[in-house]
């Protein structure tokens, strides 16, 4: 009742409304946030590995498959601890085909200072935004159509870019990477504590896509900007 008085005055008076998040969201963002941590431990775990070893790149093919393949056995079995069991899975696997790439940026000049950097960017984006929307508690659910039509495009040149050898579009898609993973956090942040999202193994990979592309975006675009 409370509630329901104080957003018609604050409508009344021109304020937004404020949103209160109920248990059931506090759940599945506690269990979340949980889930993401460990998968990002894990992941750094195995990305480290790869690179230490210099084991190859599996290759875009094997990883396309690896990845959709995963997600598909996640969605089927999210409601199950087998799904956990799958995002841990899935983790590993993209931590896997991480480890060289880290491994390349490594070898340029001032390797180690893009990997760090590109890791405390990714970092930075990730909890400024998260906390953005945790704080302000604004809706960002209306982006959920621009950011799907927007990664089929960015994925699309992606592909152009890497068969036709076009650096300049590679960039380009980079720092459309980056925005549109910055949108995705914001949109499943959102998601979850308004109650669209109520299963936590498919908000944990949806964030951990985001900061895995968005931490590859600015691989990508700190080390373009070190050979120049």
């Amino acid at each position: 009742m409370n509630d329901r008085y104080s957003n018609v005055r604050a409508a009344r008076y021109g304020a937004r409304p404020t949103t209160v998040i109920d248990a059931t969201a506090h759940r599945v963002l506690r269990n979340t946030y949980m889930l993401l941590a460990l998968t990002l431990g894990f992941s750094a775990l195995t990305a480290g590995l790869s690179a230490a070893l210099a084991l190859p790149h599996p290759g875009m093919l094997i990883t396309m498959i690896g990845y959709f393949g995963l997600l598909f056995a996640i969605t089927k079995f999210r409601n199950s601890g087998v799904g956990v069991a799958l995002v841990f899975a899935l983790t590993g696997f993209m931590g896997y085909t991480l480890g060289p790439i880290i491994g390349y940026y490594l070898a340029m000049p001032n390797g180690t200072q893009i990997v760090s950097m590109a890791m405390g960017g990714t970092a930075a984006i990730f909890l400024g935004l998260s906390a953005y929307v945790l704080v302000s508690k604004r809706d960002m659910t209306f982006m959920g159509g621009f950011l799907t039509v927007g990664i089929l495009v960015a994925f699309l040149a992606g592909l152009a870019a890497i068969f036709f050898d076009m650096p300049a579009l590679s960039l380009a898609v980079s720092a459309m990477f980056v925005l549109l993973m910055s949108g995705l956090i914001l949109f499943e942040t959102s998601n979850i504590i308004r109650g669209g999202e109520t299963n936590y193994v498919m908000a944990t990979v949806t964030l951990y896509v985001s900061i895995y592309n968005l931490f590859v975006s600015l691989l990508q675009l700190l080390g373009l900007a070190n050979n120049d």
